[in-house]
């Protein structure tokens, strides 16, 4: 006879709850208010995990922005892997060139020369042909010169001791940067007001030097005002600073932050899986936007430098100079969030991810029986691999990612080598298990039992 009661469900150590039974109502009523809390604790879950998961994307592209400006500002080296392409550029040598040998000539009084010449030449009782021709000659020296300077002044810019000044110069004035997003007015790099200027005050030393040996000694004289070639003006600079100090503020612990968020949004959510693949789905989209915008800001950089100031393709390089590392860096992050978003769909169980599982498997069960057909075999090591399969994967997963973080500015390149590696390691561990060979029957003793 079936009772209209049913017993108190018990604790988690099957122990009852207490003396009475429930009737089968009342378990009912258990069980639907069961049901319900791991209903709400699961909602509440998927809540916190979205909420982490628009922090993480919306701060993704900001951390890739302050870590590089806080390594352009700490990291005197890297400062100056940014800077030194621009001493070699072409076009911006030939802007350097250009300008320095104009405001040289615009220095040289041709007609007082051409002057003093016909005077002379009057004075000594010349005929009045030539002294008329004499007059004549201050197109022809003021080419002359121009001819002289200018072959001077690029023999210094595309000079190899042009660059190693170059780069020393910024090595020592390495606050050029942190002046430009503070507004200070030392190093190379500053800002005035709404303008970007570039300091080739060393330059001008130089060409100076150059012309006293040439023997133009009066072409030399470069006015100190001259130092410097204006790269951009913009009365957005102001609030760029602001952003940029922030940034910089904040360089160092963006990224962790936005990392912990990540990690903590994948692990609060019922489906960890899902969630990874998400989160790697969101900050690979924003990594595709922060290219956009660059670009974007790229053309709107050159479009607002007139070409008297700077010609676009000097403009161009020294926008694509400063900013190289930072689109590398939003490259890579990019190739690791597809990576991660891929890994996560290969072990999902989809019927994509089952194949691909399955043909991997083959072909290492495959190479292990090849290897057992020539007399390898790896004998209790494979079966241990066997057995730890799991555990080998993770490991081999979290050391790639621990190479990746401890790598100093790792690229596309450093990312699909260390891909490589940990795939190499998995398919080795994977073969060696396959060849281990079946398990050896257990001694049995003179009644026929199983020796342990």
């Amino acid at each position: 006879m079936v009772s209209g009661k049913a017993s108190v469900p018990p604790h988690s150590d099957g122990t009852a709850r207490s003396g009475h039974d429930l009737t089968a109502a009342e378990h009912a009523e258990y069980e639907r208010l069961r049901r319900a809390a791991r209903v709400r604790h699961r909602r509440a879950r998927r809540a916190g995990a979205s909420v982490l998961l628009v922090l993480t994307v919306l701060l993704a592209p900001l951390a890739v922005v302050a870590a590089w400006v806080d390594d352009q500002v700490s990291d005197t080296d890297r400062y100056v892997q940014t800077v030194a392409p621009l001493a070699s550029d072409p076009a911006v040598q030939k802007v350097v060139t250009d300008r320095l040998t104009d405001r040289v000539v615009d220095n040289v009084d041709v007609e007082a020369v051409t002057a003093s010449l016909t005077k002379a030449l009057a004075d000594t009782g010349a005929p009045p042909r030539v002294v008329e021709r004499a007059e004549a000659l201050a197109g022809p020296l003021r080419s002359a010169v121009r001819t002289v300077v200018h072959r001077n002044v690029s023999r210094v810019v595309t000079s190899d001791a042009f660059q190693q000044a170059w780069e020393g110069s910024n090595r020592r004035a390495h606050a050029a940067v942190l002046n430009m997003v503070t507004g200070e007015r030392e190093g190379a790099l500053r800002a005035t007001g709404d303008t970007v200027e570039l300091d080739i005050g060393a330059v001008v030393d130089q060409v100076r030097q150059r012309l006293v040996d040439e023997g133009f000694g009066k072409a030399a004289a470069i006015p100190d005002t001259d130092r410097s070639i204006t790269l951009f003006r913009t009365d957005q600079l102001g609030r760029a600073q602001d952003a940029m100090r922030l940034l910089d503020i904040v360089g160092v612990w963006l990224p962790v932050l936005t990392v912990a968020l990540a990690a903590l949004a994948v692990w609060t959510a019922p489906g960890h899986r899902v969630m990874l693949l998400v989160t790697a789905l969101g900050i690979g989209v924003m990594m595709v936007l922060l290219l956009v915008a660059l670009a974007l800001v790229r053309r709107a950089y050159l479009d607002s430098v007139p070409p008297a100031a700077l010609p676009s393709d000097a403009a161009a390089a020294v926008f694509d100079t400063f900013l190289r590392f930072l689109r590398d860096s939003t490259r890579t992050l990019l190739v690791v969030s597809l990576i991660t978003a891929l890994t996560a769909c290969l072990y999902g169980p989809g019927r994509a991810a089952r194949a691909v599982r399955t043909v991997a498997q083959r072909g290492a069960t495959a190479a292990g029986q090849a290897l057992t057909r020539a007399g390898v075999r790896t004998g209790p090591v494979g079966r241990r691999l066997a057995a730890h399969h799991s555990w080998i994967t993770g490991i081999a997963i979290g050391a790639g990612v621990l190479a990746l973080v401890l790598w100093n500015h790792p690229t596309v390149g450093a990312v699909v080598l260390v891909l490589a590696l940990v795939l190499a390691v998995l398919t080795v561990a994977a073969v060696l298990a396959a060849a281990a060979g079946p398990a050896p029957a257990p001694a049995a003793d003179e009644a026929g039992h199983a020796v342990p």
